[in-house]
């Protein structure tokens, strides 16, 4: 197959997140692990080349090993139709496996309930008390919510303002957080819940749990939407969804 390369050199620089411990790994690879990536798995790359799914940070990234052993190629593989073969190998090793443990992982977080603990469907959210494009989403998504075919599960960030942490903790520490919740968002426009002043330790550490569990996920700014398919496959939105995407995630329109 004819490929071409695009070695994104720049990527060395990297987040380190601790290096993979595998004795086997070729020296190349094991280089890249001591510089702070994570590797994490093998596949077979063409031109003779091996691959490894790898990770900086929380962003995958693809090493391509030479046939001689010596040399990596740190970047995307793409044919010669253009196609992202790279991405692909990602998404069989990191992204899929991740988005499948990661629907467990959304539970045992300490959500605000947004609707029916009946209903039939669970969808997560990722929000921001200051966010304005979550507000939006959570208009949108009233029929669906007060119909009782959708539960959403409000996991508290505080990423977008010096307030939002504040914020957060005042909807978490609540004595009924699903009502803070909804008065927070009627009163969105006039700026919505006070912000704690003195933060609770324990929901500091939850709320930057939060923030560290949606970057993991890939997600990069609020709304971030997770929601299963009819197959059980765990997907992600990220953004205000209307139209067909609105009733992809939230089911047919009441």
């Amino acid at each position: 197959m004819a490929s071409r390369f695009y070695c994104l050199v720049a990527l060395i620089g990297l987040w380190a997140t601790g290096s993979a411990h595998a004795s086997d790994w070729p020296a190349p690879i094991q280089q890249m692990a001591d510089k702070g990536l994570t590797i994490v798995k093998r596949f077979d790359a063409p031109g003779g080349l091996t691959g490894y799914a790898a990770k900086a940070g929380h962003t995958p990234v693809t090493l391509y090993l030479t046939p001689d052993g010596q040399h990596v190629v740190v970047g995307t593989m793409l044919d010669a139709k253009g196609h992202n073969l790279s991405q692909d190998a990602l998404d069989a090793a990191i992204t899929k496996p991740e988005q499948k443990s990661a629907w467990s992982q959304l539970a045992s977080t300490e959500w605000i309930a947004d609707g029916s603990s009946d209903a039939p469907r669970t969808v997560y959210v990722f929000t921001d008390p200051n966010c304005p494009y979550c507000h939006t989403f959570y208009e949108r998504s009233r029929p669906w919510v007060e119909a009782g075919q959708v539960q959403l599960r409000q996991i508290m960030t505080g990423i977008l303002k010096p307030s939002s942490p504040g914020k957060a903790a005042a909807l978490l520490t609540a004595d009924d957080p699903s009502a803070a919740f909804y008065r927070h968002e009627r009163h969105y426009k006039t700026g919505g819940i006070q912000p704690l002043d003195d933060i609770p330790t324990q929901i500091s550490h939850q709320i930057s749990a939060n923030n560290t569990l949606m970057a993991s996920l890939g997600i990069r700014g609020t709304p971030g939407i997770v929601y299963q398919q009819d197959d059980g496959k765990v997907q992600i939105y990220q953004g205000v969804p209307d139209g067909d995407t609105l009733a992809r995630i939230l089911g047919p329109k009441p």
